[in-house]
């Protein structure tokens, strides 16, 4: 028998019985569909008329036909595909796991009710479209966070929404090759260039499987490299879920605000400054709220955003029936990445050294270093500037 196992030996040469069920394009191509039969979740393709042109639409159930096929193919090649540099395939080995392959998930959403027109960015604040000597007697302008109900909140579901896609299809194709979670997992969200008010999420990790008989139930994910994920385990704690918290706020440009803004004076403006902490704490929270449903024991951080903007004020424009209004709100939109994590062992014993030694030029390790920091959309920015006066004072060893 081939060393490879029949099923490698099948696909490679065409030859022997993959099974009662006959495909069309030969026994070699059989399995290979059947493969995809059981990447997709429709188990044995016996009796079911085969789908010849895999590029055929899509349900959105289960994988894309495309991934189903790749997942396929790397499962009948016997060989898989990583991102993971030298020391962290080397650490992430030293925990017992091993890399079974290269995964991903991306999902495009349409956002249909976008921005101003449908009300998601709504200040809420009674004063709007009053004159900013009275304001109506509103009092000062609050921040209408989504976290608290706030119409932006339906937007943040959606963002939600779609970033649950994408990481189910990346753990999807985890379960197919038969990996237990996913390490060094780097998320993006970035306009769809083909059309306008779409968004695309995408996620994409290396997958690695534990060398013992305990198998999770569902596969873990995690934006930690190798050298960090094994430091985790080392450490007696393992990742569960790669999560997102994000929080939109919306607040009027009130008569306190305008004042401070056009004043000759060094002043804070409060209104800005509470905007930007509300939605900062929002965002956290959400994070948070999210890894206790998950069931972890904290959040470790990978990276945090913030931007703002300013738009016409909706409420204003409506309250005198037009279109548009010459006040303003500012918006701001914060979004926190981070890893749940939880304790599996409890004990008080020490963990042990985990140890990685790197050879070569010591200034040629550095410049790698630095090289991925910078490409990573959770480069650390301190991380960064250590690494750089470390080249410095490395002087002639690089």
């Amino acid at each position: 028998m081939n060393r490879r196992g029949p099923v490698r030996a099948a696909v490679r040469t065409g030859r022997g019985r993959l099974g009662a069920t006959q495909f069309p394009g030969g026994r070699a191509a059989g399995e290979r569909r059947r493969l995809v039969c059981l990447a997709t979740g429709l188990g044995s393709c016996a009796g079911r008329e085969w789908m010849t042109d895999m590029s055929e639409s899509w349900s959105g159930a289960g994988l894309p036909p495309a991934a189903a096929e790749r997942m396929a193919e790397v499962r009948g090649s016997g060989t898989w595909s990583s991102a993971l540099s030298t020391g962290e395939f080397a650490a992430v080995r030293a925990v017992g796991f091993e890399p079974v392959g290269q995964v991903m998930g991306s999902a495009v959403y349409h956002v249909g009710r976008s921005g101003r027109y449908w009300g998601y960015h709504d200040c809420l604040f009674n004063g709007a479209g009053f004159g900013f000597s009275f304001g109506g007697g509103a009092g000062p302008a609050p921040v209408a966070l989504s976290g608290q109900g706030a119409p932006s909140a339906a937007l943040v579901d959606v963002f939600e929404q779609a970033r649950r896609t994408a990481l189910g299809r990346m753990t999807a194709e985890c379960s197919v090759l038969g990996g237990d979670g996913v390490v060094a997992a780097e998320l993006t969200m970035a306009p769809f260039p083909a059309q306008p008010n779409c968004l695309e999420f995408k996620v994409i990790g290396t997958a690695v499987r534990a060398n013992g008989p305990v198998r999770s139930k569902t596969p873990f994910t995690s934006h930690l490299d190798g050298q960090g994920f094994a430091k985790l385990v080392t450490a007696g704690w393992v990742p569960v879920e790669l999560l997102v918290g994000m929080s939109v706020g919306v607040r009027h440009d009130d008569y306190r605000t305008q004042r401070q803004t056009y004043s000759w004076q060094n002043v804070e403006v409060t209104g800005w400054s509470q905007l930007v902490h509300e939605v900062r704490a929002d965002a956290r929270t959400q994070l948070q709220r999210q890894g206790a449903r998950r069931g972890g024991d904290g959040v470790i951080l990978a990276n945090g955003t913030l931007r703002v903007w300013r738009e016409g004020c909706l409420r204003a424009a409506s309250r005198i029936g037009g279109t548009s209004s010459e006040q303003e709100d500012h918006v701001a939109e914060a979004t926190m990445i981070g890893t749940t994590v939880a304790r599996f062992e409890t004990g008080g014993s020490r963990p042990g050294t985990l140890a990685v030694l790197p050879l070569g030029n010591r200034g040629d390790r550095l410049r790698k270093r630095l090289a991925a920091v910078a490409s990573s959309p959770y480069g650390d920015p301190a991380e960064y500037r250590r690494l750089v006066t470390e080249l410095n004072d490395a002087g002639g060893q690089g």
